[in-house]
């Protein structure tokens, strides 16, 4: 039998030139995803990684009743725990960048929102953390009367600054939510589970403001969404047809 798929040399016929652009452009695309991604997913974990090491380490000198002797003996761990907690700016900062551009191609205004969030959350964790350094010159002063005062002061008020922070990622979070609920961006499942937890962590943030000190185990909801959609970025990445944006994905139907 003769394959009529070869030509008379017995060679394949070249391939259309629009179908290999197609096939290149195919390629480009998904690299740009998986690329994306990637890195969205790799900034979630270090966030998550960074703010909790060095929120602990801070956590270990400055929780007990005489923490500013604890804090003058071992400064250098406070400053360690203090620019983790710092290096996460620059990771909220850039899931709202990188962001941006994806959401943006199904609605301007929640990426817009979501950027702004991501803002103010990463600003009011640091005046936490600046809070926090003013601790060091203060341990110098342990012993004089009014220095544990004022440093459980300052410790009251990074952990004031952390709940309004973490109540305002909840808020541009569920925002997120909504719209990779929306567009499919991600399963429809994972969306969900976000959209169950960061309600119930902006509740806890708002008891913990008032006192309630509840806000510990309503953040394990909203830790499920942070630890498996980066996962599922690293190895599934966003979904290509949603990926591509309302603008493309109409051209095509219009195409048809």
């Amino acid at each position: 039998m003769i394959d009529t798929k070869l030509t008379t040399n017995g060679h394949a016929p070249p391939i259309p030139q629009a179908r290999l652009a197609a096939e290149v452009e195919r390629g480009r695309l998904t690299r740009s995803r998986m690329m994306y991604s990637r890195l969205i997913g790799a900034l979630f974990l270090l966030g998550f990684l960074s703010y909790g090491i060095g929120s602990g380490l801070v956590t270990s000198l400055v929780g007990g009743s005489n923490f500013l002797s604890a804090v003058a003996a071992s400064q250098t761990l406070l400053l360690v725990g203090a620019f983790l907690m710092f290096l996460n700016t620059g990771v909220d900062l850039g899931k709202g960048i990188l962001f941006f551009p994806i959401l943006e191609k199904h609605s301007k205004r929640t990426a817009l929102a979501y950027l702004t969030t991501m803002i103010v959350e990463v600003v009011l964790l640091d005046v936490g953390v600046l809070t926090l350094l003013m601790i060091v010159p203060l341990a110098k002063h342990a012993g004089e009367a009014g220095a544990q005062t004022i440093g459980s002061v300052l410790v009251q008020s990074n952990a004031m600054a952390y709940q309004m922070g973490e109540m305002t990622l909840g808020v541009g979070a569920v925002v997120l939510c909504v719209l990779l609920f929306r567009t499919r961006l991600i399963p429809r499942w994972l969306a969900i589970s976000g959209l169950i937890g960061y309600p119930i962590l902006v509740t806890g943030t708002i008891a913990e403001i008032f006192g309630i000190h509840i806000g510990l185990y309503l953040t394990i909801p909203g830790f499920f969404f942070e630890l498996v959609l980066p996962f599922w970025l690293f190895f599934k990445g966003f979904q290509p047809e949603a990926y591509r944006g309302l603008a493309v994905n109409n051209r095509s139907l219009q195409e048809a």
